[in-house]
């Protein structure tokens, strides 16, 4: 009896969406300004930024993950934009990692501006970072970019590994662009422990001209990796990925291939994302749906906050294609959102 209480009582207090899924995992962007200018996600002469006022305060955040802990999420990472362009960011993790219930705390960044932070990432507690590069050549590094960091990339990519933080390598699969740096990257999983993640390309990259039909799904992902790689055999997906896993025997590293156009894992969808400005996405495809930092504002109260995220998971897209049919325009800029 007291077994079945308990477990009642946890299952009442999750957040959980109106497809029965659990949502246990937040993706928070702290910024949407960039030092990068990918194609693939922003125009060149970058975007009109948000203004201070119109961000949250990393009081709010702190406050709104405090709820969260307490509703069910377990793990929060943090994104952009790029996170080390924030001023203060170092003290909003620390604050962040002390948040009773959240048990994991990842980041995802650029690596421009990471490697003299890692040794503060490990002391405070954290054990994995996503890292985007989508090439190991420095030429197309900068076409792809705009920009001359591929050293400073490279040395975050050493810390990490130097501090044993777990590294996941996030690559953009883009036609023309980088292909040819597939096999590369995971050729890196050789000799170093690190997980290389190849992405289809999405249309967010705020400019509505910029994106027409996918070439490289994951399927023909697979197909190149197979072409250099023959051995290559599939291992277990953990629970929740994103990502189909497999792994080049005698190699130290794995490799994943994520459908993020494709869309083929949001049956076990654990996650939800809160934008710069405080708007809840339930959804990468969705338009947002609730404006928590003007309810914070506002003067709602915990209780209040709690009831308008229940609603808010309480009308989620069953999947990304819905989501996606139900908003007029997708093409804005990857950093707007958290991506």
């Amino acid at each position: 009896m007291g077994y079945f209480f308990i477990l009642n009582f946890t299952m009442l207090n999750a957040l959980t969406d109106n497809h029965g899924r659990i949502v246990n995992y937040l993706r928070l962007a702290v910024t949407d300004r960039c030092n990068l200018r990918c194609f693939y996600c922003m125009p060149e002469h970058g975007l009109n930024w948000l203004s201070r006022s119109e961000l949250m305060s990393y009081e709010e955040m702190l406050r709104m993950c405090r709820v969260m802990a307490g509703m069910g999420i377990e793990k929060v990472r943090i994104t952009g934009g790029e996170p080390f362009v924030r001023r203060g960011i170092m003290q909003f993790l620390t604050s962040l990692s002390k948040i009773k219930g959240i048990n994991e705390l990842t980041l995802t960044t650029n690596g421009v501006l990471t490697a003299p932070f890692v040794p503060q990432l490990k002391d405070i507690g954290i054990k994995s970072v996503n890292l985007s590069l989508d090439t190991l050549d420095a030429n197309r590094f900068f076409a792809i970019t705009r920009r001359d960091e591929f050293t400073n990339v490279m040395h975050t990519l050493e810390a990490l590994l130097k501090h044993n933080i777990n590294v996941k390598i996030n690559a953009v699969v883009m036609d023309g662009r980088n292909t040819q740096d597939i096999a590369p990257l995971v050729e890196l999983t050789k000799d170093l422990p690190v997980s290389v993640r190849f992405i289809e390309e999405m249309p967010f990259n705020g400019d509505s001209h910029q994106f027409n039909t996918l070439q490289w799904d994951y399927l023909r992902i697979l197909e190149e990796i197979q072409l250099h790689y023959p051995s290559i055999q599939k291992i277990a997906d953990p629970a929740y990925s994103t990502s189909y896993n497999y792994h080049v025997p005698g190699h130290q590293g794995n490799v994943g291939i994520i459908a993020a156009y494709s869309r083929t894992f949001c049956g076990s969808c654990n996650r939800i994302r809160v934008t710069p400005q405080g708007m809840l996405r339930t959804c990468l495809y969705d338009d947002g749906v609730l404006n928590i930092k003007d309810a914070l504002r506002k003067g709602d109260s915990d209780d209040e906050i709690k009831m308008l995220l229940r609603d808010a998971l309480g009308n989620k897209a069953k999947d990304g294609r819905q989501a996606e049919l139900q908003r007029h325009d997708i093409h804005e800029s990857m950093a707007e959102i958290g991506g």
